[in-house]
């Protein structure tokens, strides 16, 4: 992967290349990668290639049309009950409302 930067662009730190997991969403599905990234080791940012944002794209696209094909299913996804009982996590499930 060749990218524009030899330093991170947030911080000028060090990049070095790993694999990494990259989530993404469409509509109400959510698919999980593992990519190749150029990772800071100062501050955590990654960057892709111009070819993986693409692909990105093309994920988040299909998953918005419900085009599942290609995808495999893996467990379930939950949003959080209002009636939660921990305190730190109750103002944000209200905010859903």
């Amino acid at each position: 992967m060749t990218l524009p930067f030899e330093k991170c662009p947030v911080c000028g730190g060090e990049l070095t290349n790993k694999v990494v997991e990259k989530i993404l969403h469409g509509g109400k599905h959510t698919a999980v990668l593992k990519v190749n990234a150029e990772v800071c080791l100062h501050c955590g940012e990654r960057l892709y290639s111009e070819e993986l944002v693409r692909l990105f794209e093309r994920i988040r696209n299909k998953l918005k049309r419900q085009d599942l094909t290609g995808f495999d299913p893996s467990g379930q996804t939950f949003t959080v009950d209002k009636e939660w009982f921990n305190k730190q996590i109750q103002p944000i499930a209200d905010r859903r409302n």
